[in-house]
């Protein structure tokens, strides 16, 4: 697999076809001694992800916070695991000291890794903060996530076919962005609003990586996925009883991809060769919600590349983290 460090092929309408377009992960090349990191890979797309991977023959590390959930998926992946056990480190996206403390622990099983992915997070939940004082939705799925990456950037630039893959949303299309307001301390509160841009954020914290990788011609590339709309339990904070999550759950049975098939697009990005520096990939039939693995477009907001500047800016001030290896 040869990473590239250019942006993705385009083709006349801005978006070129993948090498494989009914991928499956029975489609993966032999993964044999490349370590992965899967954040929140304990359940649904994440734990997924892990047992493709880990059949695979990939050496899958997944960080958690809940580690005794964890144990319990960590027996599903270990089953599949065709070459290497998996190994189980703790991760709370919501802290930054245990950012920089899951980082140790992972030197400990390895001196490089070849693939990030970053999966955790939370879905329009209640107004709360982090640990160090971040409006909840904005410091789990993106700031912790910048952090953590920053802290294992000598371990990725370690090898020398680096992948960096980050979960967004389709919902990022419907999304702002106030970089001087990321924490909601002048704006109204609305979760789900909150989770939006989250999620556009993650999509600019992919463009902004992939243009310092290309810049430091680094052996790495930076790529956003989304899995569509995929039946697993993130969507439930926002279904406010339980007789309605009945329902919904119902209906998200009927018309949803379910967890396996959601996890299609990271697993593209984690392991198939033909996928390029700022790729964003994910089913594109229906609006997004079901279909193959395809390039997919991205908001006017979530390709700004000044942005995405700012926001990488302001990332750097909140978290401390400066990526001085790409410097």
């Amino acid at each position: 697999m040869a990473a590239n460090n250019v942006k993705a092929p385009k083709s006349k309408d801005g978006y070129g076809p993948l090498a494989v377009p009914d991928f499956t992960p029975a489609d993966l090349p032999d993964l044999s001694g490349r370590t992965i990191v899967v954040t929140g890979g304990n359940g649904g797309l994440g734990k997924e992800t892990s047992m493709a991977l880990a059949q695979h023959g990939a050496s899958v590390i997944v960080a958690c916070r809940n580690l005794e959930r964890a144990k319990l998926a960590l027996d599903d992946i270990s089953s599949a695991a065709t070459v290497a056990r998996p190994v189980l480190v703790h991760l709370d996206l919501g802290d930054l000291a245990s950012v920089q403390s899951c980082i140790d622990e992972i030197r400990q099983h390895t001196d490089a890794v070849d693939v990030l992915i970053n999966n955790a997070g939370v879905m329009a939940v209640p107004y709360r903060t982090t640990k160090d004082g971040f409006e909840s939705q904005i410091g789990i799925n993106h700031l912790g996530h910048f952090a953590f990456t920053g802290r294992m950037m000598p371990l990725l630039l370690a090898s020398d076919n680096a992948r960096v893959v980050t979960l967004t949303s389709l919902m990022h299309q419907q999304g702002s962005l106030d970089v001087d307001d990321l924490n909601y301390t002048r704006r109204k509160y609305f979760r789900i609003n909150a989770y939006v841009q989250s999620k556009l954020a993650n999509l600019l914290f992919t463009r902004a990586l992939a243009s310092r990788f290309e810049v430091a011609k680094a052996p790495a590339i930076s790529v956003a996925t989304h899995p569509g709309a995929a039946a697993t339990d993130l969507f439930e904070p926002v279904v406010p009883t339980l007789g309605l999550r009945r329902m919904v759950r119902q209906i998200v049975a009927m018309t949803a991809k379910t967890a396996e098939q959601g996890a299609y697009s990271t697993l593209y990005a984690a392991g198939m060769p033909d996928v390029a520096n700022d790729d964003y990939l994910g089913p594109a039939e229906f609006g997004g919600v079901k279909g193959p693995v395809s390039r997919c477009g991205r908001s006017s907001q979530a390709a700004d590349a000044g942005l995405a500047e700012a926001l990488w800016a302001k990332s750097v001030e909140l978290t401390g983290v400066t990526y001085d290896e790409l410097d």
